[in-house]
């Protein structure tokens, strides 16, 4: 019995030095703070959880009576569809972007338009100031030919407001007198026609001019009258009916002295018709069918009107 109380004092002590360290290590090691204590304890749940459920983990609503849980299909399920999202919306921001960068070319390719247009616009308005800007044309019309030596005889002009010359017609004595060809009767016509042309009387010019081809067709200054006929007409604001006189000259009588002249009123008259592109084939026509036949008072001003 003795021995037996005496084994029992030993154990005891001996289970004592064995807690004694344990026992100072609790008292050392602080307490649990709460996040810890609540790992602890979500750790707890999930091994919980993978015991009572080995096929899958549960809803969030999963422990009430009328939920069922979650299962391993259902989780597939909901990944696919979300995978499925995941693509459409990666489709819809790519659709995105490609509208995007159609949308910029066009107003790229509107404004690169739009800017050629105003140069276009900016061009036309410049060559038509320059056209406005030019000196109206002279016509260069010798008004009466050369009187032969000792042939002739001397015609007054009637008295009145006296004509304004250009620079080619041929001068006269006193101003009042000039030397005529007396047999040439189709010369006075003509002449008449241009001094009333001149004097700004552009109807009685017109219809002066046209009696006169009329009665001389075969005359050498037929091409003279019809051109100055256009001018006339152009003069007077008719460009229409001035294109078609100076057309129809150069196209009846293309080797007539005047037939260029016809060519380069043709283009004036397009101008104030508004079609510039057919007053450059005009002038083009021009150079083309004449080249250095061309005076070159006509010449300047056929470079003025370009």
């Amino acid at each position: 019995m003795f021995v037996k109380s005496r084994l029992t004092t030993a154990l005891a002590s001996g289970a004592l030095l064995a807690l004694a360290p344990s026992l100072a290590l609790a008292e050392q090691r602080p307490a649990p703070t709460p996040e810890q204590r609540i790992d602890r304890l979500e750790k707890q749940v999930q091994q919980m959880q993978r015991q009572v459920f080995p096929k899958g983990r549960p809803a969030d609503t999963a422990g009430f009576s009328d939920d069922p849980a979650a299962t391993q299909s259902s989780v597939v399920s909901l990944d696919q569809r979300l995978d499925a999202l995941e693509k459409q919306m990666a489709d819809l921001v790519r659709q995105s972007e490609e509208n995007g960068n159609r949308l910029r070319g066009v107003e790229a390719g509107m404004t690169q338009m739009k800017n050629d247009e105003d140069q276009r616009i900016a061009s036309l308005e410049q060559k038509i100031a320059q056209v406005q800007a030019a000196p109206p044309p002279v016509e260069t019309v010798d008004a009466s030919p050369p009187v032969p030596p000792g042939v002739g005889k001397t015609r007054t002009v009637p008295v009145g407001k006296p004509p304004v010359r250009s620079s080619s017609e041929m001068p006269t004595t006193g101003g009042v007198v000039e030397a005529v060809a007396a047999e040439d009767p189709g010369e006075d016509a003509y002449t008449q026609g241009f001094h009333e042309w001149e004097a700004g009387q552009y109807d009685q010019a017109i219809s002066t001019l046209r009696a006169f081809t009329a009665a001389y067709p075969k005359h050498k200054r037929v091409s003279y009258a019809n051109n100055l006929i256009g001018r006339a007409l152009l003069d007077k604001g008719d460009a229409r009916a001035a294109a078609t006189a100076l057309l129809a000259n150069y196209r009846s009588n293309p080797g007539g002295e005047r037939a260029p002249d016809s060519l380069y009123y043709l283009g004036q008259a397009l101008m104030k018709l508004g079609q510039p592109g057919q007053a450059c084939k005009a002038y083009s026509e021009m150079d083309a069918v004449y080249g250095a036949k061309i005076r070159p008072d006509l010449k300047k001003l056929e470079l003025q009107g370009k």
